[in-house]
């Protein structure tokens, strides 16, 4: 029988070894998963929210265990997986507050007389989640969340390195009270996983990846007439303008360079720099990435731990080796360590240019792109040059300019004006162009995948 073996990157030890299931196994799942749904939706919004409530409080009460066992599936900083378990429990007690009157009917009028219309959000059954690992818990937590307040049930396929991540979960969401069979995780291949998108009791389908695997399973999906939410990858540019403050605009840049080791769909990947100030701000990027302490993800002190395993190792270190050969100047980082386990260090590549891996593509990793502008204009250009459009941001002094810029021109889902973050609860989250399509978070989550239902009274 095929297996699942887990291994902590910063050792290379290994961690655990789990048994695929088959197909019919899978199928059981799901099955169980509709059955449960059946019921599931005969509750109220307002009977759905304490179950809600209680695995945010579950999630806080393991938060450390929680954490230890992020850091160990996929190296991330063991601070960084605290924060993440808030986040989690933050968006289950979010969901359950809001939920009730963001899905409440809507009284509506109809025909020249005015007559009366209903409009109401009802389940549609089973999404299928297909999650990766750079969150383990918050990814299939936000899919999670709105989906059981909007009535339906879901079935997990997540990430193989962070595997008991994905079961520890389930585990917890029991443990609050949620029906067992509500929330299944399945260990499956990818070819079985198609078949199961095509299932009948499949009744919608969520990813986070590549754009590569966003076409696939969105090919798959649409083949079957299943709706999909995309949430693929990105090359964020922010961009450092003429006025900008060049403390402000370092201090975020690092930080959204290297949080949760650079591997963060929203992460600061490209900066592109004005003429004016490019000097002063690659002078003290560089000094700061050059500082930055790399080791043991479990240190309070670490501030970069290792990649979430080999295989992105391998990623990231062709994907800077070929922009270096294609001209990119490597001014920090960019040769790894003689150490044990998956560390790449803080690298900033300057004179990156289209045709390079570091400008055309996204680097998930601890690499940051600096791309000259002749200024401003040139800037906003050049940032929406781009085959994605997920987030990015502005650093300006002007903020109302800022806003206008990134209202009116940002080609992108979401853009930070003089800060870093990656996600809030009450903010859409989701791109366009090869970033995908849908959006959670900020409620519009829980219309996702529902029934939008239309009644008309006389």
């Amino acid at each position: 029988m095929s297996t699942i073996t887990t291994t902590n990157p910063a050792t290379g030890e290994m961690i655990e070894t789990y048994p695929l299931m088959t197909e019919q196994e899978a199928l059981q799942k799901l099955k169980a998963a509709h059955a449960a749904f059946l019921e599931w939706r005969k509750l109220p919004h307002t009977e759905r929210a304490p179950y809600l409530t209680r695995i945010a409080k579950v999630l806080r009460d393991n938060a450390d265990e929680l954490a230890a066992l992020m850091t160990r599936e996929t190296g991330k900083l063991l601070k960084d997986g605290l924060t993440e378990v808030e986040i989690c429990a933050a968006i289950f007690d979010y969901t359950a507050e809001h939920g009730p009157d963001t899905l409440a009917d809507e009284e509506r009028t109809h025909g020249a007389d005015g007559a009366r219309g209903v409009v109401t959000y009802q389940p549609i059954g089973v999404i299928y989640s297909i999650q990766p690992w750079n969150f383990p818990l918050y990814q299939p937590v936000r899919v999670l969340a709105a989906n059981l307040m909007a009535g339906n049930a879901c079935v997990l396929k997540h990430a193989s390195i962070c595997t008991g991540s994905g079961l520890r979960l389930r585990d917890l969401c029991i443990e609050a009270g949620l029906p067992e069979d509500l929330f299944q995780v399945i260990l499956i291949d990818h070819d079985t996983s198609d078949r199961l998108i095509e299932h009948r009791l499949v009744s919608g389908v969520t990813m986070t990846g590549s754009d590569d695997a966003g076409r696939h399973i969105g090919s798959v999906a649409s083949k079957a007439l299943k709706k999909t939410v995309l949430e693929l990858g990105s090359n964020d540019a922010y961009l450092v303008l003429e006025d900008a403050d060049i403390e402000t605009a370092v201090k975020f840049s690092v930080m959204g360079r290297l949080y949760n080791n650079g591997e963060t769909c929203v992460s600061a990947k490209r900066f592109v720099v004005t003429d004016k100030v490019y000097d002063a701000f690659i002078s003290a990027f560089v000094d700061q990435m050059t500082a930055i302490k790399m080791g043991d993800p479990t240190m309070d002190d670490t501030k970069l731990g290792p990649l979430s395993s080999e295989d992105q190792f391998a990623t990231v270190k062709k994907q800077v080796d070929q922009s270096v050969a294609k001209g990119a100047k490597a001014l920090c980082g960019g040769t790894a360590p003689d150490r044990t386990g998956a560390y790449y260090p803080a690298t900033v590549l300057a004179d990156v240019v289209p045709g390079m891996p570091a400008y055309d593509d996204e680097i998930f990793g601890p690499v940051a792109a600096v791309i000259r502008a002749k200024d401003d204009e040139d800037a906003m250009r050049i940032a929406n040059d781009s085959r994605y459009g997920l987030g990015g941001g502005i650093f300006c002094k002007d903020e109302e300019r800022a806003l206008k810029l990134a209202r009116d021109h940002f080609d992108t889902g979401m853009i930070r004006i003089n800060s870093f973050g990656a996600a809030d609860p009450n903010m859409p989250f989701g791109g366009i162009k090869d970033s995908g399509y849908g959006r959670e978070h900020g409620g519009f989550g829980m219309k996702e995948f529902v029934n939008v239902k239309a009644i008309f009274l006389p």
